[in-house]
C-alpha cells in the first residue's frame, strides 16, 4: 500500500515490535508527529523535557529490557541534543536507535533554518547511521538498523530523514521482526584451550561485565563458579548480572570491593566474560593480574588484546563459548582457595567496620543503601547518576535479579539518571529508585516535569552534600585540598522544588528520618525526591589513586 514516508516510519517501528518512544518535537519532524498521533493507539510517545533526556530514556528502557528503545528529535539543536546519550549508549554498548529530521534534500548544504549535518557529528559515536535520500529505501533502512543495534556487540543507530522524504510516499508492505544477527561459534580447539587452563588452575576468578550482564547470564556463571570453586567478580557494568552469593564478591577495580579486587590480582586464572578491561577496572595494565593466566570471551573481535594480553581469546557467541566450557571443565574442590577469599572478606569487613564506628550515627551513603536494600522488592531496579552516590550504589545495592542496575559506566553522564530511571520504568512497570546527587541532579532535573506529567513513580533519593563530591575527594587526596569550584554553595531548597514540579518532596538528616521517608515514598504512587543529607567529607573507598596498582590501594583517608 502507498504510504508516506512518516507513516512508514511509525508503521516500521510497530512492526519491529516497538510500543514505547521518547522524544520532542520540531519543525523537521512535525509530519512524524503527524503520524504518531495517527497511530497512537498502536505505539505510546513519551514527551520529555529536553531530547536529551529522550535518548537517556531510550538508553534506560533498553538496559531495563534487552530491547532497542528508540528516540526521536527534529533537526539542528533538536538533534545535536541527542548527541550525549547516543555517546552514552556506544561506550556501554546499548541498543538504541535515534531518528532525526533535517530539512529537504534541497536545502542540504545552503546553511538553511535549523540544518546540521548530524550523521557527520554522530559517525564517532554510532555503530552505524543513515542520511536516507529515498523513500522508497525508508523501512528497510530502519529494519536494517534494527539487527545493526541488536547483534554482536550492541550499540546505537541513528536515522537522518529529511522533511522531503517524510512527505514523500512509497510501496510499504509489512514485514516480520527482523532478528539479531547469528554470531559465529568458536572453534572446538580453542575451546579446549580454555578448558586445558582452567583444569590446571588453583585460584580461578571469573569476572563478568555487561556483556554477560545483558544475556542475564548469572545462573550460567554462578553454576560453573561453584562447579570449579572459583570466586566472582564483575565490572561496574558487570552489576545485577550475578545474584547475591558467597561466591560473588562484588565490583573490582578503581571503587571496586576490597576482596573482589584482591582475590583477582592473587587469582592465577581469570576467566572474563564479556568485559573489556577498562582503565578504571585495571588500574596500571603493566601491574595488573601479574600472576594470571587470562581468557576472554567477547562478541568484539577488537576487544582482545586490546586493553591487556590475553592467553586465550574467544570472539563470538559468548553464551555458547561458556556453556561449552562448562560442561567440558572437570568439578574440583579448591578449599585454599576458598578459605583465602574468605580471609579477604573478613579484612574488607574489619575496614568498613572501622570506617562506621567513626561515623557514628552520622547519615551515611551506607547506612542509606542499607535502608534501600531493606526495603526495595527484588525486581526494584536501581538507576544512578554519575559521580561519588553511583559508587556508594555499585558497592552497596544488592541484586537477585538481573538488568536490575541502570547507570552511566563508560561516558559517565552526569544528567544521565533522570531520563534512564524514566525510562526504566515505562520499560517494565516496576519500581525504580534513582540514586542522584546535588551536582548530578541538576544536570537534569527538568525531566521531573515528565515524571510529573506522566505519573512516574520514581523515587528519587538524593545524596546531597553540597559539593560534586567525587572531584572534591580527588582535590583531598592529590591536589592539597585545593577546592577549586567544587564547592555549590547552592541555596536550592530540593524539597520545595520537587512540589513546584507537583511532585512529593521529604528530607533526612538521619538514618531513622530517611527510613522512614523511603517508606513512605515507595508507597506514594507518585514521584518524590527525598533530600537526604550527607556530609562533604564522606569519600568512596577504596580507591586506586589514578595510574596506580593494587599495591597502591587506598582504603582508608588517614593511611
Amino acid at each position: 500500500m502507498q504510504m508516506t514516508g512518516s507513516d512508514i516510519i511509525v508503521q516500521t517501528l510497530i512492526e519491529q515490535g516497538v510500543t514505547d518512544v521518547f522524544g520532542y518535537p520540531g519543525g523537521q519532524v512535525i509530519n512524524i508527529y503527524d503520524s504518531l498521533y495517527k497511530y497512537k493507539d498502536q505505539i505510546n510517545h513519551i514527551l520529555t523535557a529536553h531530547e536529551q533526556g529522550a535518548s537517556h530514556a531510550a538508553d534506560g528502557y533498553s538496559r531495563a529490557t534487552g530491547k532497542v528503545g528508540v528516540c526521536i528529535a527534529t533537526s539542528g539543536p533538536g538533534a545535536t541534543n541527542l548527541v550525549t546519550g547516543i555517546a552514552t549508549a556506544m561506550l556501554d554498548s546499548i541498543p538504541l536507535v535515534a531518528i532525526t529530521g533535517n530539512v529537504p534534500c534541497s536545502l542540504i548544504g545552503k546553511d538553511a533554518f535549523q540544518e546540521i549535518d548530524i550523521t557527520g557529528v554522530t559517525l564517532p559515536i554510532t555503530k552505524h547511521n543513515y542520511f536516507v535520500n529515498d523513500v522508497n529505501e525508508l523501512a528497510d533502512i530502519i529494519r536494517e538498523a534494527f539487527v545493526i543495534a541488536k547483534s554482536g556487540r550492541p550499540g546505537p543507530v541513528l536515522i537522518d530523514v529529511p522533511k522531503n522524504v517524510q512527505i514523500g510516499k512509497a510501496e510499504y508492505e509489512p514485514k516480520p521482526v527482523a532478528p539479531k544477527a547469528e554470531l559465529p561459534k568458536v572453534a572446538d580447539d580453542k575451546i579446549a584451550e580454555a578448558v586445558a587452563l582452567i583444569n590446571q588452575a588453583k585460584k580461578p576468578y571469573i569476572y563478568v561485565g555487561g556483556g554477560a550482564a545483558g544475556l542475564a547470564m548469572g545462573k550460567q556463571v554462578l553454576d560453573f563458579a561453584k562447579k570449579i570453586d572459583a570466586c566472582i567478580g564483575c565490572s561496574f557494568m558487570g552489576l545485577s548480572a550475578i545474584p547475591e552469593d558467597e561466591f560473588f564478591l562484588g565490583m573490582q577495580g578503581m571503587h571496586g570491593h576490597y576482596a573482589s579486587s584482591m582475590s583477582q590480582n592473587e587469582a592465577d586464572l581469570i576467566l572474563a566474560v564479556g568485559v573489556r578491561f577498562s582503565d578504571r577496572a585495571t588500574g596500571n595494565v603493566s601491574k595488573f593480574a601479574t600472576k594470571s593466566k587470562i581468557i576472554q570471551l567477547d562478541p568484539d573481535f577488537s576487544e582482545i588484546n586490546k586493553n591487556v594480553l590475553v592467553d586465550v581469546g574467544l570472539v563470538g557467541d559468548v553464551q555458547d563459548s561458556f556453556a561449552r566450557i562448562a560442561a567440558a571443565c572437570e568439578k574440583s574442590e579448591k578449599p585454599e582457595w576458598l578459605a583465602r577469599v574468605r580471609e579477604l572478606k573478613a579484612e574488607e569487613l574489619a575496614a568498613e567496620k572501622a570506617i562506621a564506628e567513626k561515623q557514628g550515627d552520622a547519615l551515611t551513603p551506607k547506612k542509606i543503601m542499607g535502608v534501600i536494600n531493606d526495603k526495595k522488592l527484588p525486581r526494584t531496579i536501581i538507576a544512578t547518576d554519575v559521580g561519588q552516590h553511583q559508587m556508594w550504589a555499585a558497592q552497596y545495592a544488592k541484586f537477585d535479579m538481573p538488568r536490575r542496575f541502570v547507570s552511566s559506566g563508560g561516558l559517565g553522564t552526569m544528567g544521565f539518571g533522570m531520563g534512564a530511571a524514566m525510562g526504566s520504568y515505562v520499560a517494565t512497570g516496576d519500581p525504580v529508585v534513582l540514586i542522584t546527587g546535588d551536582g548530578s541532579f541538576g544536570m537534569n532535573l527538568n525531566e521531573l516535569a515528565t515524571m510529573v506529567s506522566y505519573n512516574i513513580p520514581v523515587v528519587i533519593v538524593l545524596m546531597n552534600n553540597g559539593v560534586l563530591g567525587m572531584v572534591r575527594q580527588w582535590q583531598t587526596l592529590f591536589f592539597g585540598k585545593r577546592y577549586s569550584n567544587t564547592v555549590l554553595s547552592r541555596q536550592t531548597d530540593f524539597v520545595k522544588l520537587a512540589e513546584a514540579f507537583g511532585a512529593k518532596g521529604m528530607r533526612a538528616t538521619s538514618e531513622a528520618e530517611f527510613a522512614a521517608a523511603f517508606e513512605k515514598a515507595i508507597k506514594a504512587g507518585c514521584p518524590v525526591v527525598i533530600d537526604a543529607q550527607i556530609s562533604k567529607d564522606e569519600f568512596v573507598l577504596p580507591m586506586l589513586p589514578p595510574g596506580g596498582a593494587i599495591d597502591d590501594i587506598i582504603v582508608s583517608v588517614e593511611k
